[in-house]
């Protein structure tokens, strides 16, 4: 490739560290250009790196332009990659002329950019916030960055994330504690276990939290010690605090460190304190020396850390609960070096140096292969943003399969929440009920998807249905091809919505797949002859869990032990289900006895479910938990996939678990529970009306008594098998 960068050239700190480092990495394998609008320290360390650098700096946009046409005319780059005001502006202006995919870094929220300075506002900011708009393609260097972009209209599958990467070598030859202490002037014990910030003394940092939080934590660790490494306006402030509080002689102000390997090699525990942060150079450097963290959960630190795994988490501000984890650090030596083990391990594999350039060159290769294709453009509609994980699994797994067939395709999802399905899911989105909208996606859109689960039946709803049925119709009358995805269809009880629905299907839809055969009876009655109709599978059968370290950090914050065994229950309020509430306790009660098997109760649809379990779990004898936190539907499949079994009502209960080959106890409240076990040849469920204490324990009995590793693999592979057939009518309707 060959890559165009432009650049101030007065840049500074963190986004100066990520230009130069990544440009010199991928100057080894590709050829890279870089043009400072100004000449500077950041030039000549640019040149000593051996970066191919250029000057322009005639004090005239419009010159300049000239200049960088001439040397696009010259060079045939592939992609014009630009950081900062004045690189996004230059880059607007030569767009045009370039033709080619312009993409731009943006290393911090640009309405703060220039806070204090009004002129600078109105001019560089006025002119940066003009020209990320006629960006093609912007990166955030954070999760939380791009959500801020997102947040700001920037439409979704214009965006990546990258984050700043760090080099792993250690520095070497570093002087040992002694000799750090003796030049900086340190009176400490040698053994002390030290924990050390290096930070700018601002309100931002809020090294006041760490201050409070470390006197907390050396009353019950008198060893403790607290270096801070940065100057700033806070400097005699916390100073006073210190010696409010009464560990003066235990907290040592460094000032400004050049040598960041020396400070952080004398530490044991790293901390941040910031109330705003992208993400911090300061804890990749801390885990370059395996120094156990802990960190406020800002910004993209928790993309970083799984607290109690990696390190601890604690919120802005919350000295108590920081001066637990640091107690708990400074007094478990063990634990202490196990986190800090894991982070270093963790930013070797995602966060270095080598994965950033890895990640910077994948986003070329896609825009420049966008640049060059015609794009597909999916609409998928569904029950989608109201909360419910089942819901949203399917939604990402009909995703991940548009992108595995077409990876490039423009996906725009209809959703009760927008804002949210695009938070979540990094997909463009608009309100369901917009049929304005809708209409106009229909006119470019190549396919229309009706995505999955039970959104043709009339129990809930009748307004539901009508409203499917009508972006059916409303699609086809268009001309966009139409895929009813890994359905389930019914019950349809009124004659009239029977008659509507198959009606509808045989004029409208191109082709139906089906999640289990009980929906191919029904559609058959209904009279539906005309769409092609296949047997597959739930799209989200098969989705992958969350990494072990996301489930562990959930598992620790809910005070639980990842390697506990657990009989999970997904439950849900139903009629009948209040008069049932005593005979699944005394099941829970039966396993934990019988089995040692700790009840977990997981919800689905977060509110509703929880408060269907608490009613269960406050009739129990045995411990038990409720999980309370909102979790992603990959947290909540990798929570599946530890249990030992599963009772389930909720049909993603169900559905999640036998992708993980988990025993499976249904609680049928709709057919659509059994006819899904029928069709995965489970046979241990019970209606809801049916449920005793006795029939359920005799259940679950039978579902541990029959299991096999041997049977868990050929159940899975049957999964695997059926839910191709979904991929595979994507792939003719997309190729």
């Amino acid at each position: 490739m060959n890559i165009l960068t432009l650049i101030s050239g007065g840049d500074i700190g963190g986004a100066k560290t990520h230009v130069l480092t990544l440009l010199r990495e991928l100057s080894k394998t590709d050829k890279v250009c870089m043009v400072c609008f100004t000449e500077g320290e950041f030039s000549a360390e640019a040149r000593e790196m051996g970066i191919d650098t250029r000057i322009i700096a005639n004090r005239n946009p419009l010159k300049d332009l000239q200049e960088l046409k001439a040397l696009v005319d010259e060079e045939k780059f592939d992609v014009i990659h630009s950081h900062g005001a004045r690189g996004n502006f230059m880059s607007a202006l030569l767009k045009r002329h370039a033709k080619l995919p312009i993409l731009t870094t943006v290393h911090s929220d640009p309405k703060l950019d220039y806070m204090g300075r009004p002129v600078a506002r109105m001019t560089y900011g006025v002119a940066n916030a003009l020209a990320l708009r006629r960006m093609d393609y912007l990166t955030g260097v954070s999760d939380s960055m791009t959500e801020l972009l997102i947040s700001r209209g920037f439409a979704p599958d214009k965006l990546f994330t990258i984050y700043n990467g760090v080099e792993m070598k250690t520095a070497a030859d570093l002087p040992d504690r002694s000799a750090f202490y003796a030049a900086h002037g340190i009176d400490f014990p040698t053994d002390s276990i030290n924990v050390g910030i290096a930070a700018r003394l601002n309100p931002v940092k809020d090294i006041a939290t760490l201050i409070r939080g470390f006197a907390i934590a050396e009353k019950t660790t008198p060893n403790l010690r607290l270096l801070i490494a940065g100057e700033g306006p806070e400097e005699e402030m916390l100073r006073g605090l210190a010696k409010e509080l009464g560990v003066a002689d235990k907290v040592a102000f460094l000032g400004w460190i050049s040598d960041t390997d020396a400070f952080y090699s004398c530490l044991d525990i790293n901390t941040l304190t910031s109330v705003s942060e992208t993400f911090p150079y300061a804890l990749t450097e801390g885990a370059r020396y395996k120094l156990a963290t802990v960190s406020s959960r800002v910004g993209g630190v928790p993309a970083l850390i799984d607290s109690g795994v990696n390190g601890m988490l604690f919120e802005p501000g919350d000295y108590e609960k920081l001066g637990k984890a640091l107690s708990m650090l400074a007094e478990n030596e063990g634990a202490r070096k196990k986190m800090a083990r894991n982070l270093h391990d963790k930013v070797a594999a995602k966060f270095s140096l080598e994965a950033t350039c890895r990640t910077q060159r994948e986003i070329y290769e896609t825009i420049i292969r966008r640049s060059k294709t015609k794009r597909k453009h999916v609409v998928i509609c569904g029950a989608y943003g109201r909360g419910n994980s089942g819901d949203e699994a399917i939604l990402r797994s009909i995703m991940n399969e548009v992108r595995a067939v077409s990876p490039d395709a423009v996906i725009t999802v209809l959703s009760v929440n927008p804002r949210e399905t695009r938070y979540f899911h990094r997909v463009r989105s608009v309100f369901s009920f917009n049929v304005f909208s809708f209409a106009r996606l229909c006119m470019k859109a190549d396919l229309y998807i009706n995505g999955g689960g039970s959104l043709i039946q009339d129990v809930t709803s009748r307004r539901s249905l009508w409203f499917y049925l009508f972006t059916l119709r409303c699609a086809h009358r268009r001309g966009v091809p139409v895929l009813m995805y890994g359905c389930g269809i019914g019950p349809v009880n009124r004659s009239y919505n029977r008659r509507l629905a198959g009606k509808i299907f045989n004029e409208n839809v191109d082709c139906i797949t089906l999640r289990e055969d009980g929906s191919m009876a029904e559609l058959a009655d209904m009279g539906v002859t005309k769409p092609e109709i296949h047997l597959a599978a739930d799209p989200s059968l098969l989705l992958p869990a969350a990494g072990e370290a996301a489930v562990n950090s959930l598992m620790l914050t809910e005070g639980l032990d990842p390697k506990g065994r657990y009989i999970g229950f997904a439950l849900r309020y139903w009629e009948g289900f209040a008069e049932k509430t005593a005979d699944i306790a005394a099941a829970a009660d039966f396993a934990y006895e019988k089995y040692g098997l700790t009840p977990l109760f997981i919800p689905i649809s977060n509110v509703k479910d929880a408060e269907a379990a608490a009613d269960v779990a406050r009739q129990m004898k045995a411990p038990s938990h409720v999980i309370a936190s909102a979790m992603d539907s990959d947290v909540v499949i990798g929570l599946m996939s530890r249990m030992s079994a599963v009772v389930s009502m909720r049909l993603h209960g169900l559905i999640f678990s036998a992708g993980h080959g988990v025993p499976l106890v249904g609680v049928v409240y709709d057919p659509k529970v059994s006819s899904f076990l029928d069709y995965l040849g489970y046979e241990h469920y019970i209606d809801l009306a049916d449920v005793t204490a006795d029939k359920l324990c005799a259940l679950i009995e039978d579902a541990l008594a029959e299991f096999s590793h041997n049977a868990r693999e050929a159940a899975i592979a049957r999964l695997v098998e059926k839910e191709k057939v979904n991929r595979d009518i994507l792939a003719e309707f997309l190729d």
